[in-house]
């Protein structure tokens, strides 16, 4: 019997429908969506950017339910999850459920009736590949559920720059390769220190199935074409260089970040230090490195 089962629901308040949007993920995308709308060549109307961007937060905060309301069990069995509205027994899956499907349809028809069609599209696109795709098909199967499943939060640049422009091309292609291939560094460094977690939830990570000594290889295997990826724009002349420099430099540190989790061997009671450095500097790193894709674009323009 899970903790969902075992008590009973009482009313939920703002603050949960809140915490099943998980925030803390959704600033991350809004900021990203946000840097690909200004990093775009071209201008949007501020009331036509600000409700891109609105959906973008809103379609993300639905899939962040509809994943919430599917892994109850498994958020029941891990200590970081259990406290979330569901498993904590403060809100029932039918509620979630309604929430989660609402904000999905609502976001994406308001994108597309505001915006344009591609951008709603791909909004529509990046919902299903991250319940869908992710939750419901890869994250209970493979260790290689962050991998392909990390391309769903690399969508928001990509859908901030087809708000603006009306379509894709090469560079938010580089900039959903960025994050997409961010993640699997950024996760698996999370996974070394919380691998018991995954454990007891029967999540297949890569430290549960292939042990710390591959996935530490991993961290420096997928570390090399992210920092490829992430200084590309600039040689190929899609960025000048404030980006060129900020990438260089913020890619340098995550590299050596990266080595030394690769190149180590955990020993009991060191606490984790160099993984959760990584982890905590790879999410900085995102955010610097777009902001300076902002700052080049706007400055530089």
């Amino acid at each position: 019997m899970t903790a969902a089962t075992a008590t009973t629901p009482i009313a939920a308040d703002w603050r949960d429908f809140l915490a099943l949007t998980k925030p803390r993920v959704l600033s991350l995308v809004v900021y990203t969506g946000l840097c690909g709308l200004l990093a775009a060549p071209t201008t949007i109307h501020p009331v036509i950017g600000f409700t891109a961007i609105l959906c973008i937060a809103l379609a993300a905060g639905a899939a962040g339910t509809l994943n919430q309301w599917y892994e109850v069990d498994l958020d029941s069995r891990m200590k970081r999850t259990a406290k979330r509205p569901l498993p904590a027994g403060r809100m029932d899956r039918d509620t979630a459920l309604q929430f989660g499907v609402g904000l999905s349809i609502f976001s994406v028809l308001l994108m597309g009736l505001a915006v344009n069609l591609v951008a709603a599209a791909i909004l529509a696109v990046s919902i299903l590949f991250y319940v869908l795709v992710y939750t419901v098909w890869l994250k209970r199967r493979t260790p290689q559920n962050i991998v392909i499943g990390g391309a769903a939060g690399a969508f928001p640049p990509m859908i901030g720059w087809a708000a603006a422009t009306g379509d894709v091309t090469l560079m938010p292609i580089l900039l959903f390769a960025i994050i997409f291939l961010w993640t699997p560094p950024h996760f698996w460094a999370l996974a070394l220190f919380v691998e018991t977690d995954y454990a007891n939830a029967g999540v297949p990570m890569l430290p549960v199935v292939a042990g710390e000594r591959v996935t530490r290889q991993h961290v420096g295997l997928y570390t090399i074409p992210m920092a490829a990826v992430a200084i590309a724009p600039w040689p190929l002349g899609f960025t000048d260089w404030i980006y060129g420099t900020v990438a260089v430099a913020t890619t340098a540190i995550f590299a050596v970040l990266a080595l030394i989790v690769t190149m180590r061997t955990s020993q009991p009671g060191d606490g984790m230090k160099p993984e959760k450095q990584l982890f905590k500097f790879s999410i900085l790193y995102l955010f610097i490195l777009f902001g300076a894709l902002v700052v080049d674009a706007q400055v530089l323009a």
